[in-house]
């Protein structure tokens, strides 16, 4: 089953003049097959601390997710997602997506998407620089944490929030303090979030009201943030709850980027120029 969908998909690349093919490492148990598809460019995603086979290396590149359980089509929006914030596909690109069921190990799905014009997989053909506004590390970081609470929650509980990314000093003058600042008086290392000893304490933090405000390298300054900045009431992308109205708010009037979590729906929601870039509904816990 796999060899030959591996084949058809790398067939159907050349035949369509793709950039690439995606797959996920956990639905290829046969090394070989990998290998034998080394004369296309092969994109691999591989889900938290999960290895590649050194074997592999050698032919594709590596595009690590969140080990969080997703639907077919959330595994190739997440994937698509980081590949853009990571450079990898930029509009206009076109890409081959296999997916399936990880606990059965084979494949049993493809998509050809092309990057800005399937909106099924991202809501907007804006595709925003990510790259201007935070370090590509840093982002993929929050989507990681973002996506993580939104099928896990906390100590049982469903969780809502926002994390603002980019033009710090805008977003606070645009912002106000709800409750004493958390990170206050901690060292810059202390507070960034590619320190993984911090991601227990972000996901704490997460169940109280208001926005984490974030530098564009990862330096969080604060949490528990009234955003101020709203849009006009017409302008509102229809639906909207209060977070993603304060989100659409922020992120018009400044250069940085939100990061929405949906308390009632779970759906995780990236924000740009005021608009959803992505939407990626909720994984199962």
């Amino acid at each position: 089953m796999n060899r030959m969908m591996l084949e058809f998909a790398f067939q159907l690349a050349k035949n369509i003049e793709a950039k690439a093919v995606l797959l996920y490492a956990d639905m290829i148990p046969d090394q070989h097959l990998v290998k034998a598809m080394e004369d296309f460019q092969i994109i691999l995603v591989t889900k938290g601390a999960q290895e590649v086979p050194k074997s592999f290396l050698d032919h594709v590149t590596v595009l690590n997710v969140p080990d969080v359980n997703l639907t077919r089509i959330g595994q190739v929006k997440i994937a698509i997602t980081k590949g853009i914030v990571m450079g990898q596909f930029k509009k206009g690109d076109r890409i081959v997506c296999l997916s399936g069921v990880p606990k059965f190990e084979y494949l049993d799905s493809l998509f050809v998407l092309d990057v800005g014009k399937e909106f099924e997989i991202l809501t907007s053909e804006d595709i925003p620089d990510i790259t201007e506004v935070g370090y590509p590390e840093v982002f993929g970081t929050l989507l990681s944490i973002a996506l993580e609470l939104a099928a896990q929650g906390r100590e049982g509980r469903k969780v809502g929030t926002i994390f603002v990314l980019g033009d710090h000093e805008k977003v606070l003058q645009l912002s106000r303090q709800m409750i004493i600042n958390p990170f206050m008086g901690y060292r810059e290392e202390e507070r960034n979030i590619l320190n993984t000893d911090l991601k227990e304490t972000i996901k704490e933090l997460s169940a109280i009201d208001g926005a984490f405000v974030i530098q564009n390298n990862g330096v969080i300054v604060t949490a528990g943030r009234h955003l101020s900045a709203a849009l006009e009431s017409k302008d509102f992308p229809q639906g909207l709850g209060s977070r993603h109205i304060a989100a659409a708010g922020i992120t018009s009037i400044t250069d940085a980027v939100a990061i929405v979590i949906s308390e009632s729906t779970g759906t995780v929601s990236v924000f740009k120029n005021g608009n959803v870039f992505v939407r990626i509904e909720k994984p199962n816990a």
